[in-house]
Formats: C-alpha cells, sequence, structure tokens
C-alpha cells in the first residue's frame, strides 16, 4: 500500500509539473497516464486506510467504533485544517486535503459494511452520484477557482458547496472512490488470488468504461451537441476528446446537455471517469501487492526505503505545495525530476532511519488521544 501511495503521490506532482500537452500539441505521456487517476488512486488507498484502521477484514462494533470514529474525525479535522492553510498560498495548485478531509468524515457513515456491500455500494454510487450532482449544481452558487482557505469560512455554504459538488474533487460523487478503497481493505488482500483479481477485474472495468464511452459518444448528433457547448462546433468525437482530454476541472458543464455524463475525461466525474479511475485504481494496488510480495526479504527491504514517500504522503504532498510557491521554487515544467527526487529522498531518509512522517506523527498522536478519550476504560 505504501508503494501504491508512493506512485499516487508522483503522480499528482507530474500533473502538478509536467506541461499538460508537448511542442506538438498532443497530451504528453505523465498527464495521458497520471491525469485524473493518480489523485483517484489516492481517494481509494484514503478508504482502503480507514477499513484496515476500523477492523480489517472484520468491522469493529460497539464502543471501539465509537472509540475509533473519534480518532478518525480528528484525523480528518486536522487533514481538512491543513489543506486550508495550504490553500492560503500562492502555488497554483488545486489542493485536496480539505477536500480529502470530509471524505474521510463522510466515510465514517460506513466503516461498518463488510466487503461484498461496500463494494456493491461503491459501484451503485458512482452510477448514481454523478447524476444526482448534474442536478443538484445548477441550484448551487456558483463556483470559485481557488483552493478552499481559512477566509471561505466566512461563506460557510459556498465552502460547503465547492466541497461536496461544485469544487475540483466533489466529495458527494468521489465517495465511490472512498467506498471502493473500503472494501479493498476488508478483503484478504495477502491471498494471490485476491490480487491477480484485483488487477484482471481493474484493467477490465477501465477498459470497458472507456470503450462504452467511446461508443455511445460516437452515436449521431451527441458528440456534436458536446463540442457546440464548448464553442467548437464540427469538431466530432475526435475533436470533443482532444478539447477534454486535458481534464475538466472536477465537473462537467451543466444547464446543457445530458449526454455529458457519457463522457471519459479526467476530473470530469462522470459515471465512467469514475468507473474508469476506480478500474485503474484497483488494477495499480493489486500489481503492487503482487510485486511487493514476490520479492524476497531483502528486495522488500530495499522497496520500502525506495518508495518511503508513501509512508508520509500527508507531509510530502504539504512540501510539494510548499515547492510550488514562487519564493520556493519558481514553476518550472521541466523540473518533474527535481522535485520526484526531493520527496523520494526525504521518504527514503526517514524509512531508513524508522521514524515517521512529522505531520503523521501529529495527526497520529491527536487521533490516538481522541480515540482514548471516548473509549472506556
Amino acid at each position: 500500500m505504501d508503494v501504491a501511495r508512493c506512485l499516487a503521490l508522483l503522480g499528482m506532482v507530474a500533473t502538478h509539473v509536467v506541461a499538460t500537452t508537448g511542442p506538438d500539441g498532443e497530451l504528453t505521456v505523465a498527464h495521458w497516464l497520471a491525469g485524473g487517476r493518480a489523485s483517484a488512486l489516492f481517494a481509494v488507498l484514503a478508504g482502503v486506510s480507514l477499513a484496515l484502521m476500523t477492523g480489517r477484514r472484520v468491522p469493529v462494533r460497539g464502543a471501539e467504533r465509537r472509540a475509533r470514529s473519534a480518532g478518525l474525525a480528528v484525523r480528518a479535522l486536522l487533514i481538512a485544517s491543513f489543506g486550508l492553510l495550504l490553500g492560503e498560498l500562492d502555488s497554483g495548485l488545486a489542493v485536496i486535503l480539505t477536500y480529502y478531509g470530509l471524505l474521510f468524515l463522510l466515510g465514517l457513515a460506513f466503516v461498518g459494511l463488510r466487503a461484498p456491500v461496500v463494494l456493491g455500494l461503491a459501484v451503485a454510487w458512482a452510477v448514481l452520484a454523478p447524476v444526482v450532482s448534474q442536478v443538484v449544481r445548477p441550484l448551487l452558487p456558483e463556483r470559485g477557482y481557488d483552493s478552499p482557505a481559512f477566509g471561505q469560512l466566512a461563506e460557510p455554504g459556498q465552502l460547503l458547496s465547492e466541497l461536496a459538488f461544485t469544487g475540483y474533487y466533489p466529495v458527494v460523487p468521489w465517495l465511490a472512490y472512498l467506498l471502493l478503497g473500503m472494501g479493498l481493505g476488508r478483503l484478504d488482500l495477502a491471498r494471490r488470488t485476491v490480487q491477480l483479481g484485483l488487477v484482471g477485474v481493474g484493467l477490465a472495468v477501465a477498459v470497458a468504461a472507456t470503450v462504452t464511452s467511446r461508443v455511445l459518444l460516437e452515436r449521431p448528433g451527441v458528440a456534436q451537441r458536446l463540442s457546440e457547448e464548448l464553442g467548437q462546433p464540427g469538431a466530432g468525437v475526435e475533436g470533443l476528446l482532444r478539447q477534454t482530454e486535458a481534464g475538466m476541472f472536477g465537473n462537467t458543464p451543466t444547464g446543457g446537455s445530458w449526454d455529458w455524463l457519457l463522457v471519459v475525461a479526467p476530473h470530469s466525474t462522470t459515471p465512467f471517469d469514475l468507473l474508469q479511475t476506480m478500474g485503474s485504481a484497483l488494477a495499480v494496488v493489486g500489481g503492487c501487492l503482487l510485486v511487493v510480495a514476490a520479492l524476497p526479504a531483502f528486495g522488500q527491504r530495499v522497496v520500502a526505503i525506495v518508495f518511503g514517500a508513501g509512508t508520509m504522503t500527508l507531509t510530502l504532498y504539504s512540501v510539494h505545495v510548499l515547492l510550488r510557491t514562487e519564493l520556493l521554487w519558481p514553476p518550472d515544467e521541466g523540473a518533474y525530476a527535481q522535485h520526484a527526487l526531493v520527496l523520494l529522498a526525504i521518504g527514503a531518509v526517514f524509512v531508513g532511519l524508522e521514524r515517521r512522517g512529522p505531520l503523521e506523527r501529529l495527526v497520529g498522536a491527536a487521533s490516538d488521544r481522541a480515540s482514548a478519550l471516548v473509549r472506556p476504560r
């Protein structure tokens, strides 16, 4: 799981640092590979963590569930607060942490569910939540495009609508990712058949979502209507895909055609986008489990150090945001290797010294304290 978290972190850094298109105008490999998928993997792994912290395969019950939920609620609020703090910086990034914290809070309602139920709920949520969002968003305040920050607490309704529906990582439909991760965390992930199943099912779902979306968009008039709404009439399916392949800032347009729900573009939060990125997350998690399990003990130790950044993603994601400010590291689209090496080096040092990340240690201590206060003596 730490390897998968490290890959998610590096993928998100790539989408922030690497140019979206190359000199030929084509989407760069980094954005084709990580765009929309890295942040989705991040959210799925949050669900895995939530399941592992609430009983693994058998959910905790009664007083122990209340105690752990109290600790997780404190953890979520602290993560959201870090997100608001980072949102005050002029990094130019869509900071995910505030959304992530609220996602954790919503997930607490589902920690009592076993794997089959929560996995089925994840699929249903991925299909239905974007439809609800398409109905609700026209009724909500117009979104802003800055990351959530402390200044927005003065308008809680506006902030909540952005976090829940209209922002970059809308929590209500994104709950599908968290539920998927919770379902994974309730499985016996040490079994090779489960690991192979994750890779196979994940790839099948991702491909099926992409192909089905393309087939539906090729129906007469569909791509034409959507292209017209983007101000590019006559673009056709290929033109529409070119216009949306770099991402859609969290949502599709509202007030127009419902055919937008057929699109599979990054950060469009349509059913097909959610299912495709959920499938890719399954494949990555399964692949990481298979590879690490096949290594000897020495190899696993090497991997643990090399991918040590995955043990402290909260700290290193915050470092990355700081590095994207003008004062510390002026934006440079050719600096991905340097950014990645800095984060990997910090992670390797901390794992080599068997230390937790500073923010992880702070959040963990506060969470444990909250659980202890609620847990019966």
